[in-house]
């Protein structure tokens, strides 16, 4: 699939080199084709591999991607340059009277803090309101997730013991279900969160279908029953070495971290990892493009009825 970024963005020479089909600007200006049109509201603080990890995960359907980032105005990033962030992003705040075909809100580094408390907590809200009128469906990743799920069904998140951290075994829950479509019963996919949502508070929203679960790491992704608001509690885009980094930085550091489960050969981190997530994650974005964007959304972008 053509994914259609700015012709200058870093990750585009990256995505070349895997043989990932990126068509720029200019090329996309002479064809006569309706892409689909997606936005990212990235909030993760290394927003470069943020970026390259999603546009990974869009590449593998036949569809024309026309990817937007964006970025809250009311949080000043530490740790992406502002030449980047105004070079290749625009402010939610100013795409407000734009029709996205689909949304993907990324997770933050915020998770133990009340949601209340968050900087961007009031514009992220608006966010989730303007979604109702202007996107055909919005993907939540993980801290995404558990704020989209508690603004909207009013399910809060909860601390968790210990952090949870590794590659987890989960089922498939309702097989009918197009999200789940090419799955198999039992799949791997990436956790690293301090917090969680209780499944049982998941399964009495009546609003909700659970499409898969974990027994260590509860419930991984559900959805409202219209598909306008998909939830993954995990990080089924992370590339190979995401975990690792991750541990190695907070060992780095002095704090006290545990090895990622089931993530490195014996348990040892001077071993290459295992990836054993990327089939069914480009399944998951594939399935979310093809049957809750593609499919549903109207012809005609102002035709989009409130959810």
């Amino acid at each position: 699939m053509p994914i259609r970024t700015q012709n200058d963005l870093p990750a585009k020479a990256i995505l070349e080199q895997e043989n990932i089909f990126v068509m720029d600007e200019n090329r996309s200006t002479h064809q006569d084709i309706r892409p689909i049109s997606i936005g990212i509201l990235n909030l993760m603080p290394l927003k470069e591999a943020t970026e390259l990890q999603l546009l990974r995960s869009l590449s593998n359907t036949p569809l024309q991607v026309d990817v937007t980032f964006l970025t809250v105005g009311s949080h000043e990033s530490k740790h992406t340059s502002k030449t980047h962030l105004d070079t290749f992003y625009e402010r939610i705040e100013d795409v407000y009277d734009r029709y996205f075909d689909g949304l993907i809100i990324t997770g933050a580094p915020v998770e133990q803090m009340p949601f209340e408390e968050v900087d961007y907590w009031k514009e992220l809200t608006h966010v989730f309101e303007w979604t109702k009128t202007h996107v055909t469906s919005t993907l939540h990743l993980c801290w995404g997730c558990q704020a989209g799920l508690y603004y909207r069904y009013g399910i809060n998140k909860y601390d968790l013991d210990e952090k949870k951290f590794g590659i987890f075994p989960h089922r498939v829950q309702n097989r009918k279900i197009p999200l789940v479509r090419g799955f198999d019963d039992v799949f791997y996919a990436p956790h690293s969160r301090h917090t969680g949502v209780r499944t049982e508070d998941i399964e009495a929203c009546d609003e909700l279908v659970v499409c898969a679960k974990s027994d260590e790491a509860g419930v991984f992704l559900c959805m409202s029953k219209d598909g306008s608001n998909i939830f993954v509690m995990g990080h089924p885009e992370y590339d190979r070495f995401t975990l690792d980094s991750e541990y190695k930085r907070d060992v780095g550091k002095g704090l006290e971290i545990a090895l990622p489960e089931n993530y490195y050969p014996n348990d040892d981190p001077e071993q290459k990892p295992l990836l054993q997530w990327r089939s069914h994650g480009n399944i998951l974005y594939s399935n979310w493009l093809n049957y809750y964007v593609y499919q549903n959304t109207p012809y005609e972008w102002n035709k989009i009825s409130e959810k």
